[in-house]
Formats: structure tokens, sequence, C-alpha cells
């Protein structure tokens, strides 16, 4: 309970910033269909956010450096208030692909001061239960931004205000808190290459991990319009999708521990790609059965991450952890960069059920890839434990890097 107090105020930031940076996404989505942008101009939104959240992951550490974590903290947030609250104020889609960028820094950036200041705090001994509590302050904020999306008008000045109201609120707990902010640590060195090197089976699995993720969190809401969903249902549909991964996530990473790690990766693939299939099959039997086929997508596709990143631990030496981290949510960002755009690019030119087509290849390629890699090398027999890796910024390899290494 003490731990859970002394952290309290970083997590009650964590739930309100889900609220708000996590809402826009769909609701943007409803409301360029209101206001009659294109496929193609509602997948760039997508696109910006990551493009503002890897630049956001970059920069956090150095304004955290030379302005401390609370200032920093406050430069973020106020960024991610103004891109919401002028969404009304400019109408135009480019305009808004700016506001995301905003948007995504602020996530980033937010993220970053909260898994810095949550490092320097936490011990071997309170870690592995404060990320326990962290995975589900963040996934439960996820789910519920998601739903918030249902009572949002789409187009409204009112809707993203109040985003914007639960952005700034998130200052409040954080600059508040009587706890000392901690020292600044060093930025991890950015090696793309790391991952490669490590395993290039999982690098392709994080991109193939965002592309499922970013671009159905960011054009999803397209399908389900195009198949008959009010906005209400469009919010359960989203959540349905977090909902399964969240609930994969233990059983997906007892297979993981116990089996071959390669063939765990072949295996969620294909039943992403049949997840695929289901989910436009699911439209022809009614709301139901469409929530239900979200939740196996998100089931196999959401633990893709993880696996990927235990697999590619298990080939790095405790002092590579926290720049693989980083050099796999690079593969990431880069992945959720283009898949929103691409998406509704396929969407654009042959209709709603294109976004699973794009997603169920993406998988194959993995399948493919990954059968080719096992004729390569052996798999390590000494595994790193799987642990659930939440895909928030560079620096979450500080937090998980002594977790992977107990026995």
């Amino acid at each position: 309970m003490r731990l859970l107090i002394s952290f309290a105020a970083l997590f009650f930031s964590v739930i309100l910033l889900q609220l708000s940076t996590g809402g826009v996404g769909p609701l943007d989505v409803l409301s360029g269909l209101q206001l009659d942008f294109s496929r193609q101009e509602i997948g760039m939104l997508g696109s910006a956010h990551f493009l503002g959240f890897f630049i956001g992951c970059w920069w956090a550490p150095r304004l955290m450096g030379s302005v401390g974590h609370s200032r920093a903290f406050a430069a973020f947030t106020a960024a991610g208030s103004i891109g919401l609250m002028a969404h009304m104020m400019v109408v135009d889609p480019y305009a808004w692909g700016l506001m995301r960028v905003a948007s995504g820094m602020c996530v980033a950036g937010c993220y970053t001061v909260i898994e810095a200041w949550m490092q320097a705090k936490v011990t071997n001994e309170t870690r592995g239960r404060t990320m326990g509590v962290y995975r589900v302050v963040d996934m439960s904020g996820s789910l519920a931004a998601q739903l918030i999306v249902g009572v949002l008008a789409p187009a409204s000045y009112v809707s993203y205000n109040m985003l914007a109201i639960g952005c700034c609120a998130a200052l409040l707990p954080l600059t508040l808190t009587k706890v000392r902010p901690p020292e600044t640590p060093n930025q991890p060195r950015l090696r793309p290459r790391l991952a490669f090197d490590r395993s290039p089976l999982a690098a392709a699995g994080v991109v193939v991990a965002a592309v499922s993720s970013a671009s159905f969190r960011m054009v999803g809401p397209i399908y389900g319009q195009e198949v008959g969903l009010s906005a209400t249902q469009i919010a359960w549909f989203l959540a349905a999708f977090v909902l399964g991964g969240a609930l994969a996530q233990y059983p997906m990473g007892m297979l993981a521990d116990k089996y071959d790690r390669r063939w765990v990766l072949i295996w969620l693939s294909v039943a992403a790609m049949g997840g695929c299939a289901v989910t436009v099959m699911g439209a022809g039997y009614g709301t139901m059965g469409i929530m239900l086929s979200a939740g196996l997508f998100g089931a196999t596709t959401f633990p893709i991450y993880s696996v990927s990143a235990a697999h590619a631990h298990d080939f790095a030496s405790s002092d590579e952890r926290v720049e693989l981290s980083a050099a796999l949510m690079f593969f990431f960002a880069v992945g959720a960069i283009g898949a929103p755009y691409l998406a509704s690019v396929l969407i654009e030119g042959f209709g709603a059920s294109a976004l699973f087509v794009m997603i169920a290849a993406a998988h194959g390629v993995l399948v493919i890839f990954g059968l080719a890699r096992m004729r390569a090398r052996p798999t390590r027999t000494d595994r790193t434990p799987y642990v659930y890796a939440p895909r928030t910024t560079f620096l979450i390899g500080r937090l998980l890097g002594r977790t992977r290494d107990r026995d």
C-alpha cells in the first residue's frame, strides 16, 4: 500500500493522459468523416501522431536535462493541450496533422518524465510490484480512452476542449507532489542496428505489431462506420481490441516461456491472419459478432510486441538491455508512422476490408520470415522471463532491464 501511495501522483497523471491523448485518435477519425476529410487525410493524422511520438521520445530526455522533470512535463502537456484545443479553430486536415504531432510529442514526453521518475524511485524489491501496477494503470487508461469516444460528439469544440481539460489536469498530480524530482537519467544511445543484430525476427515482429496496432486504432473507426456501427459501438469496438490484448498477455507469456518463442510468434501471426478473416466476416453476424471478432483480433496481435522483445533479449547481455529496448521501440515507431496512412490509402481504393487484408499480409510475411530464421540458427535455451512491455518510451528498458535478468 505504501508503494502504491508513493507513486499515486504519477499513476493518476498516466490515467489522465491516456483519457485525453488516447481519445483524440478515434475522435479525429469520426470528426474527419463528418467534415468530409478524405480517407487518406484521416490516415495521415494517425501517422502524424506517431511521428510526434518518435520526436518526443528522442527529445524528452534532453529537455529534462535542460529544465528538469516538472518543467519538461509541463511543456509537453501544454503542447498537447494546445493541439487539442486548436482543432475546431482551424478545420483543415494538414493543420490537424501538425496538432497531432503535438499530441504525439505530449504522450512520449510525459511518459518519459514519468518513467524516469519511477526508475529513480524503485528498488529491486519493489520493481516487480511497481511495474505490475503501472501496466494495469496504463492498460486501464487505454481501455477507458476508447470508451470515452462514445460520449463525445464528433467535430465539436466542446469535445476537444474536454480532452484538453483532461490533459491539463494531468499536470496537477505531478507538479503538486512534495516528492523531490530525481536526477535526470542518461539518454540511452539509439542504435537501431542492435535490435537487428540480436534478432532480425524480433525487429520484424515489432514492426508487424506496429502495423496491426497503429492501423487498427487510428483507422479502425473508418471500418466501424463502414459496417454500420454507431459512435458508441465504435468505442466498444476499439475497447474490445484493447481488452482482448490485455487478457491474452498472461497465457501468451506462459506459452512464450515454455516453448520456442519463434514458434509462438509464428502461430500468433497465423492466428492473427485468422483473426483478420473472422473480423471481416464478423460484419455479417451483427454487432456482437463484430465485437467478439475485435477482441479475438486484439488477443492475437497485441502480445506480438512483448514476445518479440523477449526473444530479442534472449540474445542480449545485461548491459545491452536498455539500448535494445530503445532500438525495438524505434522499429515500432517506424512501423506505426507508416501504417495508418498506408491503410487509409488502401481503404480509399479497395474498401474498408482492405485494412485487414493489409494487416493479414504483414503477418503472412512475418510467418515466412520466422520459418526462414528458424533454419538460420537455434534458439537460446537460457531464456529471459517473458515481460509484458508497454510501448511507451525509449526509457522503458530501464524499468524492465533488471526484471528480465531475474530467474
